[in-house]
């Protein structure tokens, strides 16, 4: 089992900036019967007889199950997520597998009337009937479903995903209150190249696209050195350049750590963004941390 914590704050120095704090644990499943593949291209002659090709062990489908909590707040808005997690790999061939999961769970959110500054409040004039109906009737519940593909092997990943898929179509609570989700998609590739068998150098980007916000693009590059420990820097255009790193402290527990800079107009209101997050294995002696 993997056990993965940690949390992350964001424009340090800003009033109410957004936090991020979660817990998210995976196993694999038992291994189901391996699958089998033919060779398709033709027989071969042995003697006078004409023989098919054996088949060949591919590799086993694999299947995983997990568990996320996350808490995020910006504002005077909070959210707590609690899902549910299963994925299936697939062997495409020796080397490419091709993986299909799914996230399912609720998210409760809050809004913070003591973290709001509206007009009615200060001035203590007048009506606001949006401000009234957040604070009356306590959270609002939504149903919160994730999918996502991933294709990988031999150092090439590509992966596209979907969050909120489902928005507040399931919802229960205060339903006066508008949070209004809106679907996230991801999409993701990169490559692993061994220069040599102490590192490793991984380029890779990330594609976010929200409707009705701007496209948003982050280009990424990861040093790995030894399999040991790993540096890295990350680009997202137009907003924020970071640097990483992190260490395998053992076969069972590694560390990782980022700091982003803005380089948009916030820069003058912050001091950077930071993340830790710490990785545990429980389980069997012979596994350990593997990175794609």
């Amino acid at each position: 089992m993997n056990v993965s914590l940690g949390g992350r704050l964001q424009w340090t120095g800003f009033e109410d900036a957004p936090k991020t704090s979660f817990v998210y644990l995976s196993t694999p499943a038992e291994k189901f019967r391996s699958a089998m593949m033919k060779r398709t291209y033709g027989k071969v002659r042995r003697g006078n007889k004409s023989v098919k090709h054996p088949k060949m062990r591919v590799t086993s489908i694999v299947q995983a199950f997990g568990g996320q909590l996350a808490i995020d707040q910006f504002g005077a808005f909070r959210s707590l997520k609690f899902a549910g997690s299963y994925a299936v790999h697939l062997p495409l061939s020796r080397d490419y597998k091709l993986s299909f999961g799914t996230n399912a769970g609720l998210s409760s959110r809050t809004f913070l009337a003591d973290k709001a500054q509206v007009l009615t409040s200060i001035t203590g004039a007048g009506n606001d009937a949006l401000y009234n109906a957040q604070i009356s009737g306590g959270n609002q519940n939504i149903m919160d479903i994730d999918a996502g593909l991933y294709f990988y092997g031999k150092g090439l990943y590509v992966g596209f995903s979907g969050m909120q898929l489902t928005r507040d179509l399931v919802k229960f609570g205060n339903l006066n209150a508008n949070f209004s989700p809106v679907m996230h998609f991801y999409g993701s590739a990169g490559y692993r190249f061994e220069v040599n068998s102490r590192l490793d150098i991984s380029p890779g980007f990330l594609v976010r696209y929200v409707p009705n916000a701007p496209v948003t693009l982050e280009a990424n590059v990861l040093f790995d050195f030894n399999k040991t420990y790993w540096i890295g820097t990350s680009y997202r255009h137009l907003d924020a350049v970071a640097v990483l790193a992190g260490i395998n402290i053992s076969e069972k527990f590694r560390i990782g750590y980022s700091f982003d800079l803005s380089i948009s107009r916030l820069i003058k209101y912050n001091s950077g963004g930071h993340e830790l997050v710490l990785s545990f294995l429980f389980g069997k002696s012979n596994r350990s941390f593997s990175r794609i």
